[in-house]
């Protein structure tokens, strides 16, 4: 009777339009208040409990605020041209370089949606610019932009390493080889695309432009080798990695490449100064401009808009904590791992079941909501049948990725709709064959642990951990 209850006013709540957060918490304090002895004031303790016990979640308003500054500033551009110079001169190389691009931004996001507007924005239009359909262009973006939430720095693999308790870090280790390997699988498919459909390619633009663009690109480039070396040397907590990344990004935007803030229309140096003069000009400007900075009206406009994000993501986390709690308390996730495993269901069989369940909530849920309401319920299954919990994890993630493209939620078809200015069915049409692709590579992540389980095991192995 409980389960029922339970389930049936979250669903009903979400049909009704309710906000995903709002549907757990009155679903979850009802079933409280109707079949439990715990009072509100425990409720409100557990709300509290639900954020301040998981040290991991205090990353995400950090890698928020640091996606925040990166793509308002000029890191997105540069990063594009990077990625341009290196793979443009091959034939599709315009769209090879915006899945680049999209790797690398994904790396100092961790937001899909981010990636998908930050790079869009400029390369959609490029692409067709070039020569390229402009349905190819938007499919090509939207199925890279989703790499935001499987390359690490990733805010899902935060929620769900709160959820379930697993090693945050391990999973950000997991999740590396399988980003690379979905970029690689994109580019291959743009490549044979690009030779049966003749797309364009760029001139070749020779090594020293490629230097001269990497060294533009190294402001964000080398935030990947801070926040993931520190997390993979082991030293920093990926807590501690998203509190520097933050700070990073800002002196970044503001200071370094000078794209918002009191320095904007001031330029490191001026043609024909010199350079003793340009170093004496800097060294006032600077500290000035750091002390100024913080009133300043865009970066205030930038802190302001990561922190709705960030409220309005962890209010959904804490209100499936309390689901969760709900599930835990009850024993719902026990009773249905007993029911599967008395089934008899091997590993194999349980993980298309998985996946299917997954792929179908995925349709009407946003990620970290689909993880916590989920974890629970599944994760004790996996480890009953022997599923290692950072291979489950990734198997999650990538299910994930695909939610971000299926209709009537899928966050990065409203990004490309807005981008394009395109309805959202000429989007998914666009998205079609390439989401394809994703589903192909969920079957490798699925039944090739190795894929995600390599690169921590590696590390555990030079650590001397095994």
């Amino acid at each position: 009777m409980t389960t029922a209850t339970l389930f049936l006013l979250l669903f009903g709540c979400m049909l009704l339009g309710m906000p995903i957060a709002i549907a757990l918490g009155l679903s979850s304090i009802t079933t409280i208040l109707l079949f439990s002895n715990d009072s509100l004031a425990s409720i409100a303790l557990k709300l509290f409990e639900a954020l301040s016990g998981h040290y991991t979640l205090l990353a995400i308003p950090f890698f928020i605020l640091s996606s925040a500054f990166l793509s308002t500033g000029g890191v997105a551009k540069r990063l594009i041209r990077f990625a341009t110079d290196v793979v443009g001169h091959i034939r599709g190389g315009l769209a090879m370089a915006s899945v680049l691009a999209c790797m690398l931004f994904a790396a100092v996001s961790g937001s899909s949606p981010a990636t998908v507007a930050a790079i869009g924005t400029i390369v959609i239009a490029g692409m067709v610019k070039s020569g390229y359909p402009k349905e190819f262009a938007a499919g090509v973006i939207t199925n890279a932009g989703t790499l935001g939430i499987l390359i690490p720095p990733s805010i899902v693999m935060l929620v769900y390493a709160a959820a379930t308790e697993v090693s945050a870090a391990r999973m950000f280790m997991a999740g590396f080889v399988p980003g690379l390997m979905m970029g690689l699988i994109l580019m291959i498919a743009i490549y044979i695309v690009a030779r049966i459909k003749k797309l364009p390619s760029q001139p070749w633009p020779g090594f020293r432009e490629i230097f001269r663009a990497a060294f533009s690109a190294s402001g964000g480039i080398l935030l990947i080798v801070i926040v993931l070396g520190s997390i993979y040397g082991g030293v920093a907590s990926p807590t501690e990695a998203a509190a520097v990344s933050a700070v990073y990004a800002f002196l970044v935007a503001v200071i370094g490449y000078r794209d918002m803030g009191p320095l904007k229309t001031v330029p490191w140096r001026y043609e024909g100064e010199g350079f003793f003069r340009m170093l004496g000009r800097n060294t006032w400007q600077v500290p000035k401009a750091l002390a100024t900075s913080f009133a300043h009206p865009e970066v205030r406009k930038v802190v302001l808009d990561a922190s709705k994000v960030s409220i309005m993501l962890l209010f959904i986390i804490a209100n499936a904590m309390l689901f969760a709690h709900v599930l835990t308390t009850e024993r719902i996730p026990h009773q249905i791992a007993e029911s599967i495993v008395a089934w008899g269901l091997e590993p194999w069989m349980f993980l298309i079941v998985v996946n299917i369940l997954l792929l179908i909530a995925g349709n009407f849920m946003e990620p970290s909501a689909i993880l916590l309401i989920m974890a629970p319920i599944l994760f004790p299954i996996a480890m009953q049948l022997g599923i290692d919990p950072i291979h489950f994890g990734i198997i999650m993630v990538v299910n994930m990725e695909i939610g971000m493209l299926t209709p009537p939620v899928g966050l990065n078809l409203f990004v490309t709709a807005g981008i394009t200015g395109e309805s959202i069915g000429w989007v998914i049409k666009a998205v079609l064959p390439w989401m394809l692709l994703l589903l192909g590579f969920l079957m490798l992540i699925t039944y090739i642990p190795q894929i995600s389980l390599f690169l921590p095991e590696y590390i555990d192995q030079l650590q001397g951990y095994k």
